[in-house]
C-alpha cells in the first residue's frame, strides 16, 4: 500500500507552492498526497494579489474528512493564516501520534504576509513543540525567537533553544538569506549536521520552502528517520532550483518533477 501525506497550507494557482507544490512533491516520491486548504491565495510569481482565510469550522471539516478516513502517515503544515487555525489544527496533531513537520510560513517569496500579527507570535506555543522537524528560515526564525540570527554562534544557539525550550524533536534551521554557499543546520538531540549546497544564481526560488519541508514529510512518512529525510529533502531542492522550469516573470517556481534516486542522492 501508499505511504500517505498531508499538507495543512494555502493555495497558490500558479503551482508554485503551497498544497498544490506539496502534493506534487509526494507524488514525485512516491507517496499519495492530500490537502486541508486553509487559505485561498490569488498569488503568481510577481506576489500575492489577494487572500481569503477560509472559515475555521471548513477547515475542521476538511480534516475531519480526511482522519476518519486516511490517517496520514506524516502531516505537514505551511500557510495557516491565523492562531485560530493553529487552534483547530493542534488537537489532530496531538491525537494521531504521527511525524509532524511544520513550516512556519509568514511571509511570501515577494514579501506579502501569509500569517497576520497574532499568528506570528502564536506560532512558537501552539504548534512547535509538537514539531518532529521544523523548518524556519532566518527571517522566521528572528520573529520566533525574537533575536537576532545572522552568525554560525547564533543559529547554533537558536537551536539550542528550539530543542530545550520550545520544544521540537529537531529543527532544520536554513540559511538561504546568508551570504555564501546555501548551507542548512540540522539540530537534533544528537547534535548538529551542517548541510552544504553551492548557491544557484537564479531568481527562481518561489516555493522553496514548500518543496523542501513536503520532501522531509513523504520521506517520514516512509519510515525514514529524520536526519536521512532532511539529507533527501536537501539534495532535492538543490537539484529542483537549478533544473528550474523558468517560468513566470517574477520569482518563478522551482521542478517538481520526479527524479531518480542516484540523481539526488546526498
Amino acid at each position: 500500500m501508499f505511504k500517505t501525506a498531508l499538507s495543512i497550507a494555502g493555495t497558490d494557482p500558479t503551482g508554485g507552492a503551497g498544497t498544490i507544490a506539496d502534493v506534487k512533491v509526494f507524488q514525485s516520491r512516491n507517496v499519495y498526497g492530500m490537502s486541508a486548504i486553509t487559505s485561498i491565495v490569488a498569488q503568481n510569481t510577481t506576489g500575492v494579489q489577494q487572500v481569503f482565510d477560509q472559515p475555521v469550522h471548513i477547515i475542521e471539516a476538511q480534516l475531519d474528512s480526511i482522519y476518519n478516513d486516511i490517517v496520514p502517515d506524516a502531516v505537514k503544515t505551511g500557510m495557516l493564516g491565523t492562531s485560530e487555525v493553529m487552534d483547530v489544527v493542534r488537537p489532530f496533531i496531538v491525537k494521531h501520534h504521527i511525524p509532524y513537520v511544520i513550516d512556519p510560513v509568514m511571509v511570501a517569496k515577494s514579501g506579502d504576509d501569509l500569517l497576520n500579527d497574532d499568528g506570528k507570535e502564536a506560532v512558537r506555543y501552539k504548534l512547535l513543540d509538537l514539531a518532529t522537524v521544523a523548518t524556519p528560515n532566518l527571517p522566521e526564525l528572528e520573529r520566533i525567537l525574537n533575536m537576532t540570527v545572522q552568525t554560525k554562534s547564533e543559529i547554533e544557539r537558536a537551536g539550542k533553544i528550539f530543542l530545550n525550550e520550545i520544544g521540537s524533536q529537531s529543527v532544520v534551521i536554513k540559511g538561504g538569506h546568508l551570504e555564501g554557499d546555501a548551507i542548512d543546520y540540522l539540530f537534533t538531540k544528537e547534535g548538529c549536521i551542517e548541510l552544504p549546497a553551492q548557491r544557484i544564481a537564479t531568481h527562481h526560488t518561489h516555493g522553496t520552502g514548500c518543496t523542501f519541508s513536503a520532501v522531509i514529510t513523504a520521506e517520514l512518512a516512509k519510515g525514514h528517520s529524520i536526519a536521512t529525510s532532511v539529507r533527501t529533502a536537501k539534495a532535492y531542492i538543490t537539484h529542483a532550483i537549478r533544473h528550474n522550469p523558468g517560468l513566470g516573470h517574477g520569482n518563478g517556481p522551482v521542478s517538481h518533477f520526479g527524479y531518480k534516486e542516484e540523481e539526488i542522492a546526498y
